[in-house]
């Protein structure tokens, strides 16, 4: 599965501040892998239809069992209402059971400065882990 490229559900407004969050996960088998990736266009798609989502991106790199997200939202309440929404929740706990490690980080940046790259998100990540 190739990448799934920045997508904005609803743009931010002007001047708004909007709430980041990046997360990597590392399935510990190549089948974990694919029961991700199977299950990543639906919520994809919940992303895209969620109230307060302004962007979405996913990086899939099968083989070495790693996935990317990377999100925008109106603030951390909206991220947290799609987190305990379904499918994302039930997938999220049936995730568990093959996850290897999942590494999660947020921060807040200007409307302006969507869409946002990967270097940022990876960065961050890399910082997150190396302090746990």
């Amino acid at each position: 599965m190739p990448d799934i490229p920045w997508s904005t559900p609803t743009p931010a407004a002007p001047g708004a501040e909007v709430h980041v969050m990046a997360s990597r996960f590392e399935t510990a088998t190549l089948t974990g892998a694919v029961r991700f990736l199977l299950k990543s266009p639906g919520i994809i798609r919940q992303m895209r239809k969620a109230p307060g989502a302004h962007g979405v991106a996913l990086r899939a790199r099968v083989l070495s069992r790693t996935f990317l997200t990377l999100s925008a939202w109106e603030d951390r309440d909206a991220l947290y209402r799609f987190a305990r929404s379904e499918p994302h929740r039930s997938s999220a706990r049936a995730a568990a059971a093959y996850m290897k490690e999942s590494v999660f980080t947020q921060w807040t940046v200007p409307a302006t400065e969507l869409p946002l790259g990967w270097d940022e998100a990876e960065r961050r990540l890399a910082d997150q882990q190396a302090d746990r």
